[in-house]
């Protein structure tokens, strides 16, 4: 790397996102997801309230880690919403149940 040393950016994300929430179309966009995001944070809890690796929820699960880590963050090639049979044993894994409730808005 010619001697270079590679210097992190720092970055604060809770910031950034207050900034750009200021934009009404990225706003509506982000707003739009709000359920997959809470779903995403109650995976991340759950597993770290485990105290479990996403390694050790894969196995748990007979999946692979990188599909962990696909679940937790939503994303992957071909994104799509997990199955609720996925979502169970995600569940099952990290010693919780999955409870699914319809909310009157």
């Amino acid at each position: 790397m010619n001697g270079e040393r590679y210097e992190p950016v720092p970055f604060d994300v809770e910031a950034t996102t207050a900034e750009w929430l200021t934009d009404p179309e990225f706003k509506a966009a982000y707003e739009a997801l709000d359920n997959e995001f809470r779903l995403f944070d109650e995976l991340l809890a759950a597993r770290k309230n485990a105290g479990m690796t996403q390694a050790q929820v894969a196995e748990r699960m007979g999946s692979k880690p990188p599909a962990v880590a696909r679940l937790e963050s939503g994303g992957g090639k071909a994104k799509h919403s997990p199955s609720i049979a996925t979502l169970r044993r995600y569940a099952e894994a990290v010693g919780c149940r999955l409870e699914i409730r319809l909310v009157p808005r």
